[in-house]
Order: structure tokens, then sequence, then C-alpha cells
């Protein structure tokens, strides 16, 4: 392979990587460019409404390579050899059965490794150096490897490896453990306040105060973990299942004391992450660590049982919600407390409290989080992480104060709408909540709905109404991107980003052409490599943020060559217009300097909003719940194309039910591990369970988000939803359900 090329072949289903002259022409104006007269120059256009992603048709007929798929080429198959206690030594490992197994080349234990380099981004990545070094932290932990001519050889012998464990103790639980404060907070303080609450709650004329949980829950892609690892000499080329092919990067050049630049990582497509490959976990550099070793390329692939301990998980919430309003609705106070679960050598926390913070307008807010440590894998974000935790909390806590002050819910989250941010002060970059409670309202049918718990039915089946608002952060994270176009018209644009799922290939196509006045049809779309400009990790609903202002920002510069004298092109990997005519450029786009390091603003409250409407159907005797009907309304800057922005929110509202009815990873507190690793004992939504479906968006555009006007979608479709339903399963029951998931016990009993 040759590591200073680009990609062979551009993403499959995009334009042709060669651009041969068979390839419908984009559509130019015939007046000529001046300075570069092979081209014409483009005239503006705008992204068709309806954009499918040029990444369907591979996807389809199973043209598209993930990692999992990535030819062996002479490679020995790995697989990691978990732990079996949650907490204690390994006293002795016996390999002989394993070695002496059909097809086994290697076992691997911390003895045969190298020492591994400190890992950078603390927050960002796990630990390597610890990997193997004899210390058991969480049942799952990988404490050999064993690598064999066939994967069913691998995975046959790593069952014979027996371990010794010493000093064994019991795991704590998260219910055993005490608050701590995490250490060195890198999105928000652990405690903010303003105002007395005390006072505020004492004054009030209706107050509520109730406790509520959210459940351990795994990510569960459809695409398992995969890494393929190869050195030749001391370059090293892993194909792998990223959320950042620049992290993983970073990560592997720090761990074997090589420079990034003989590190290449290529990602073009990923088979669902959700949070779970964004940070860097064991099995990357182990089994770089092993193909070092042994001298050839390294296969690795987790089972679907180690996905539940081998990369992250959301962690279980406890969390406290305390209100006080006027005899107008109106709040006079409002204090959110939070605790949730994470490792005993991380500090993961859950930012459930923050959205407290700026959602409602009230004199008195206060806030404080906390985590506990435990015998258990190190948690990690997972769609939507923060906020859409914390949300369920104070949306169920808005509609218990609306029933108990007689205030319809819509109207009580209208009476307390902010003008400014509440804690703060600061002026909101754009805040269209209002429009979306209204709009919701309408297109659901909310003017119908009987306050009354209990008073609405279908023959057998109680009905609910309920309702919830939505809102996520805005990060924003600097990326760089080039675009090329020939003599023909044909573009180019190339970035180091990843295709996770969700359709980020045809926005970017849509970006570059809308500037250049090209179909985006006939836009070749490279990513997924970090020989391409770099750019950030696809996580935090900041890709079209980041990356999509860059190409935005790389298209002008184009178009301004295009329009005026060639300048020389500059950049790594930029090369002159040749014979063919090509010319290209490249651009950075990054927040402010004033953001903080999420790239959050702190000059503006910026944030993304929405309002989800839902009617369930509740079988009384059986205490079954399903989601009738669901109504999204969203606010969420430029949309840039609302048909995959469309398929974003409905694949985060199924998310939410998921949360909401489905999902929870139970601890086994004997015996330190969670007991059901797989799809049958770990259940999310399948298409029956999703029925009427209706996502709209109100017309918002920020410009101080980014160049586009556009903000993050990702995660902001699975917020509010589990409140919603759980709102709506209490209008039509009269039970209140404040621990998630909703079980069949709870409505029964």
């Amino acid at each position: 392979m040759n590591d200073t090329s680009v990609p062979a072949s551009p993403l499959p289903g995009s334009a042709p990587a060669s651009l041969p002259t068979s390839t419908p022409a984009s559509p130019l104006v015939s007046a000529p460019a001046s300075g570069w007269p092979h081209a014409s120059r483009p005239a503006s256009a705008a992204i068709p409404a309806g954009l499918r992603r040029p990444d369907g048709p591979a996807k389809l007929t199973g043209a598209a390579r993930y990692s999992g798929d990535t030819p062996a080429d002479g490679a020995a198959y790995a697989v990691l050899v978990g732990a079996t206690v949650a907490r204690g030594r390994v006293a002795e490992l016996d390999t002989a059965a394993a070695r002496g197994a059909p097809g086994v080349t290697a076992v691997l234990t911390a003895a045969d490794l190298p020492d591994l380099g400190a890992a950078p981004l603390a927050h960002s990545v796990v630990p390597m150096q610890r990997a193997l070094d004899g210390a058991v932290r969480y049942e799952g932990q990988p404490i050999a490897i064993v690598l064999a001519k066939s994967w069913e050889q691998a995975r046959y012998a790593a069952g014979l490896v027996r371990a010794g464990y010493a000093d064994v103790r019991p795991a704590v639980t998260f219910e055993e453990a005490e608050d701590e404060q995490e250490r060195g907070p890198v999105m928000s303080p652990a405690d903010e306040r303003k105002g007395d609450v005390a006072a505020g709650l004492a004054a009030a004329h209706t107050t509520v105060s109730a406790a509520y949980s959210t459940a351990d829950r795994h990510h569960s892609p459809i695409e398992p973990s995969a890494t393929h690892a190869r050195w030749d000499g001391e370059r090293l080329t892993v194909h792998d299942s990223v959320q950042s092919v620049s992290l993983t990067r970073q990560a592997l050049a720090a761990a074997f004391g090589v420079p990034a630049e003989q590190v290449r990582v290529i990602s073009p497509y990923v088979g669902g992450g959700f949070g779970c490959k964004g940070y860097i976990w064991p099995h990357q550099i182990l089994a770089a660590a092993a193909a070092l070793v042994t001298g050839r390329p390294v296969k690795l692939q987790l089972t679907r049982a180690q996905m539940f301990t081998a990369c992250g998980h959301q962690p279980v919430t406890r969390q406290t919600v305390s209100l006080g309003a006027d005899a107008e609705g109106r709040l006079t106070a409002l204090r959110h407390t939070s605790a949730n679960a994470t490792s005993r050598d991380d500090d993961h926390a859950e930012y459930t409290t923050d959205a407290s913070t700026w959602m409602y307008a009230s004199p008195a807010i206060e806030v404080r989080r906390r985590v506990r440590h435990t015998d258990r894998p190190q948690p990690t974000p997972m769609r939507a992480p923060h906020v859409g935790l914390g949300m369920f909390a104070l949306e169920s806590a808005m509609d218990e104060l609306a029933y108990a002050a007689g205030i319809d819910p819509v109207e009580l989250r209208l009476r307390n709408e902010p003008e400014t941010d509440p804690l703060t002060g600061r002026p909101f970059s754009s805040r269209k909540q209002r429009e979306c409670l209204r709009e919701g309202a309408e297109r659901f049918g909310w003017a119908a709905r009987t306050s009354e718990p209990r008073s609405m039915r279908a023959g057998d089946e109680l009905i609910g109404w309920g309702m919830a608002a939505a809102t996520m952060d805005t990060f924003r994270f600097p990326s760089t991107a080039r675009v090329g176009i020939d003599a023909e018209g044909r573009v180019r644009v190339e970035t180091g980003t990843q295709e996770i799922g969700t359709g980020l290939p045809g926005v970017i196509a849509g970006i570059a052409a809308e500037v250049l006045g090209a179909d985006p049809r006939a836009v070749e779309v490279r990513i997924g490599d970090t020989l391409l400009p770099p750019a950030a990790m696809t996580a935090g609903s900041s890709a079209t943020i980041g990356v999509g202002s860059a190409v935005h920002a790389a298209a002008s510069a184009l178009r301004e060559k295009l329009d005026g004298p060639v300048a020389p092109a500059t950049g790594p990997g930029a090369r002159e217009p040749g014979a063919d005519g090509y010319l290209e450029a490249e651009a950075t786009w990054a927040p402010e300097e004033s953001a903080d390091p999420g790239g959050r603003s702190t000059t503006y409250s910026m944030h993304t909003y929405g309002a989800v409407f839902v009617e369930v159907r509740v079988d009384e005797e059986l205490g079954l719940v399903r989601m009738e009907r669901c109504t999204g309304v969203y606010a969420a800057g430029r949309i840039v194309n609302p048909l995959t922005a469309r398929s974003q929110m409905t694949g985060g509202i199924a998310w939410g039910l998921g949360q909401a009815l489905l999902e929870e990873s139970r601890f086994d507190a004997r015996l330190g591990r969670f007991r059901s690793k797989n799809l049958a004992g770990y259940v999310v939504p399948v298409n029956a369970d999703i029925r009427d479906l209706d996502v709209s968006f109100v017309d918002d555009h920020d410009p101080h988000a980014s160049a586009l006007g556009a903000k993050g979608i990702g995660e902001l479709g699975a917020v509010g939803v589990s409140a919603a339903i759980v709102n709506a399963v209490f209008h039509a029951t009269g039970v209140r359900v404040r621990n998630l998931p909703v079980g069949i016990a709870d409505l029964l009993g």
C-alpha cells in the first residue's frame, strides 16, 4: 500500500474517482473563468430539498466496505480473553491448551507486549498504558490475546485460557458508592447557582420535588468494532471502525512512540457508532501491538458480548428536580441534582443538569452534579448524552408541575420562556422554542386533549397524550477540507471526516455544489482517511457545523480562484492545475477564539430546541405500552438537507422510545457484570415498534453558530421523547413512572 497516496477509490456511490469524460458535467454558465480558460465559471445553485445520500446505493448493494470487510491478506485473526472477575489481580495465566489448539499462531500476555506511551487527550482516550498490566478493574477487561489462522479458531482457543486471580473483592455498585465531584470538569462547573432557591421554593404557590432515574444502556451498533492493523517497518496502517480517524491516529502514534505522519487510519464507513466508537479503546491498541510483536497483520473484531464491556456504555443516573412556581405558573425556583456511575479510575460525568440552566426563566437556579466510582467498564457518551438524560428528569418534573398548578403543559412552558439565558444573562444566538411548542401542538391536535388522567380511551385501550421540550448543546470543532474542480466542471471534495450513517457525504456534496453552482449528484466525496485534510470527530452533533463550514470555506476559496488569477495551491497533498486543468483550494474553519474547548460560545447562549408530542396506547390488563404516534418540531439552525435531516430526527425518536420503554443493561451486583450481553436480553426498538412519525423544522438560521447558519441535529431527535412518553403514560393511566425504562410491573403494580 502506498502510504503517501490518496485513497484508491472514492466513497462508493459518489462520482467516479477518475472523473472520466463520460460522467455528465455539472451545469455551468458559458462565461470563461478569468485566468483559467480550461473551465467555465459556475452559476449559483441551491441544494435540492430531497438530495439522496450518495452512499446509499453502495450500502444497499453490499459494495460498501466496512472495517470488518478489510481483506485479511495473510493476517492473523485475534480474539481477546476477558477477565471473569470485576476486581482483583491476575495471579496466573494458563495458556498451554490455547497454544496447542488448531490454527493458533500465538497467545500474547502482558509480558509479550511492548511498553505503551501515555495516551493524549485524557478525556477522549482510555489510558491504554494500563492495558494487560495485571490489575483487573472490571469484568471483561482484556488479559490476553489469542491469534490464529481463522477467527473461529482464535475464538475457540480463547475459551481455553485459564486465569487465576488474587485479591478478589466484591464489586462496588452504584448504590454503594458515594457521591464525589469529578476532577477537572471539561464542559461546565459541577455546581452552579444564582439567586436563593430555598427562598424561592418557600415563597412558591406550587411546588413539586421528585427523584428520577435512567438506566445503564449500551450503544449496540449493528457493526461490532473491528480493527485491522499492519506494520511496514515503522509505518502503521489501521483500518478501523471509528468516529475519528484523526483522534485514533494521535492515540496510536502516542502509544507506540512514532510520529503521527507514520500512522494512517482508514475508516470510510462506520456501521453505527452512537458514541461507542468515539473514544480509543483497548482492542484498537492491542491489535496494533499484536501486529508489531508478531510481525504480521492482525485483524481483531469484537464479539457482540464484548461490545457490552469493551467500548463503553451510558451509565445509570439518579436525579432530583425541585420546582417552585407562583399562582400564574411562573417559576420562582429550580433545583436539579444528579449523580451517575463511572469506573473506578475514570471521572466520566454526564452533564445532566446543564439544560436546567438555560431552558426556563427562573430568578433562582441551583444545579449540582456528582459521579460515583464503581467496578465497571468505563462509560462513554451515548446518543443523546448529558442533556438527553437530564431532560427526562426536568421535563417529567415540568409535567408534574403543570398538573399540580392546573395549567396546560404547553402553556406552562410558554409562560416560562426566557428572553436571555437564565443563568448567565447572555443573549441567545437563536431560539425558536415558542414556535416549536405552538406548531407542534397544532400539528398534533393538542387542543382536543382532555386533561384528566384516564379520560381518553379507544375500546379496551387507555389513550394518553404527553409532551416535552427538547434541547441540545452546540459543540463546534475545527475542520479542514479541500475542494477541486476539473476542466469539465466535475467537483471533488476531500476531508478526513467519517460517515457513521448520518448522511454526511450528501451534506458535503450539497454544500460544495451550492457554492460552485454544480450538480451535487456529480460531486465526488472522499472521506475516512488520515491522508486527507484533518477533520474533527463525528460526535456531539458537530459534523455539519465543522466539516460543513470547512467545505463551504474551501469551495468559496475555489470559486474565488475561478473568478480571478490562479494562485499556487497550498496544503499537504495539494497539487497545481496540470494538463487536465484541475484546480483546487483548501480551507480550515474553526469557532471563534473565545469559544471553550468544546467549541461552545462564551458570547451567546447557543443551543438547539424542539417540542415532542406523543400518543400512547396502554393495555391495562397486560401493562403494555406502545407509542401510537409522535410529532416532533425542531429549531436547529439552517437545515442543509431536509431529507436526511428528517431521517436523523426519526431515528432519534426511535432511540428515545428505546430509552423510555425497552433498553436497560441490568447489572449483577454479586458477579459485578452486566447480565445480558446480547440483543436477546438487551432489547432495542424494531420497525414494528415505530408507528406514525411527523417531523418538521421551523425556519431558523443562526449566523453565530457556523458559516452555514446551521447547528447540530444528530442527537436532538432523541431528547424529550422519553419524558413525553412517560408523561403520556401518566395521562393514560394516572400512574407516574419516574424510573426508566417503563416496565409492566410499574403499571400493573
